[in-house]
């Protein structure tokens, strides 16, 4: 089947089989391979992505429902000059990573949490990010980061 959307700003097409999830799409298609495939369960977060301005875990979404969906990746999330989004640049700026697997994830569940949440504290921070696994940070500097990437989006 095809499946029409827009990755990124741009209009594409995805020739795929119905039960094509939406992160397979993205990586073997597209070869967008920022979305990370982590838990194939939904539980973690690695592939994580915004659906018309809302995250989503791609993992959990069939192509065929992104049909005429504003798909945004972490590939898509910089300006077009190339400066990175707020988020990723507080990311950077806090040390939130370490191995770098759950970090797309977690940038793009934090930046729908700062649109939809933007002056959350601490603790909503964390329980906002439940869905998204880190086995390497303890989350404090990911915490720091998503409070300073919230600042400067908000800025």
């Amino acid at each position: 089947m095809q499946v029409q959307m827009k990755v990124n700003g741009k209009a594409v097409t995805v020739n795929a089989a119905p039960n094509t999830l939406l992160v397979q799409a993205l990586r073997e298609h597209l070869h967008l391979t920022g979305t990370h495939v982590g838990c194939d369960t939904a539980q973690c977060g690695a592939c994580t992505v915004h659906v018309n301005g809302r995250a989503v875990k791609s993992c959990n979404m069939l192509t065929a429902q992104a049909e005429g969906a504003e798909v945004t990746t972490i590939e898509g999330l910089a300006h077009a000059d190339g400066t990175m989004h707020p988020m990723q640049a507080a990311f950077k700026e806090c040390h939130g990573l370490q191995c770098g697997f759950c970090t797309t994830g977690m940038v793009m569940s934090a930046v729908d949490l700062c649109n939809r949440h933007p002056h959350a504290n601490e603790g909503e921070i964390r329980e906002l990010l439940e869905g998204n696994l880190c086995r390497c940070t303890g989350y404090q500097n990911i915490v720091k980061a998503v409070q300073l990437g919230a600042v400067a989006m908000n800025a």
